[in-house]
């Protein structure tokens, strides 16, 4: 993981139901700097960045978004609070593949990309046939400041000025109105009946590989050879 943002982020990590813990759950990462995670074989779970993240006088540890709700800096089996931008891994999975995506399903909170490492990665191709591919995934633009307004999560303070204004995250439309159209749940729980909405279109055009909503699968899913190495950037485009 590297961190290309102009402020430190604390990236959390959970590991799936029965799944070998990882070394760390939480960790800080200053601006500029890289830590590396290994992960056991047949891994799966979800990794994602806190902002704006203190501790308070009486040694509570929050986040103002992504937080994972343990009151510490590690997260300690908690998942992170929405919105935020999530990658989440299936590590050798069916048919001895890695299944990698970046999900924007549960809002956004800050541009990531994650790109496939080594032989495997330079070697594969997207199949013709619309198949597996090991290829960069992510969502590199910054919507907090675009984000429609029934969506836009805001902070008031200076604080706020490290992400870039008053905007810090960016909320999914299934948990800023709860709906079953917006939440594929109830009678709109099958990919028939829950279909993109204006607001998951935002999400998608902004970031076509990442997953906009519950049924994305087609464009979202990336796959790698079982042993790959991925590396994750946190804001890429200050880079670019």
């Amino acid at each position: 993981m590297t961190n290309n943002c102009g402020y430190t982020v604390w990236p959390g990590l959970l590991s799936g139901a029965g799944t070998a813990p990882l070394s760390t759950t939480g960790f800080a990462l200053a601006q500029g700097a890289s830590a590396t995670v290994s992960a056991p074989a047949s891994w799966s779970g979800r990794m994602w960045a806190r902002t704006l993240c203190a501790e308070d006088a009486g040694g509570k540890f929050t986040c103002a978004t992504g937080d994972c709700g343990s009151g510490a800096l590690q997260c300690n089996g908690g998942g992170a609070a929405p919105p935020a931008s999530l990658v989440e891994f299936t590590l050798d999975g069916s048919g001895g593949m890695d299944f990698f995506d970046v999900s924007l399903v549960d809002g956004y909170n800050l541009p990531m990309l994650v790109v496939p490492q080594g032989a495997a990665a330079a070697t594969a191709a997207a199949s013709s046939t619309g198949g597996p591919k090991c290829m960069a995934t992510g969502c590199l633009v910054d919507l907090n400041a675009a984000c429609p307004a029934a969506l836009k999560v805001t902070s008031a303070g200076a604080a706020s000025s490290a992400v870039g204004g008053s905007a810090m995250a960016c909320r999914s439309a299934c948990e800023a109105f709860g709906s079953p159209e917006y939440c594929c749940s109830g009678a709109y729980g099958s990919p028939s009946t829950c279909r993109p909405s204006a607001y998951s279109q935002f999400f998608k055009s902004a970031c076509p590989r990442a997953y906009s909503y519950a049924y994305d699968d087609s464009t979202s899913t990336f796959t790698c050879a079982a042993g790959t190495n991925y590396a994750i950037t946190f804001c890429p485009s200050t880079t670019r």
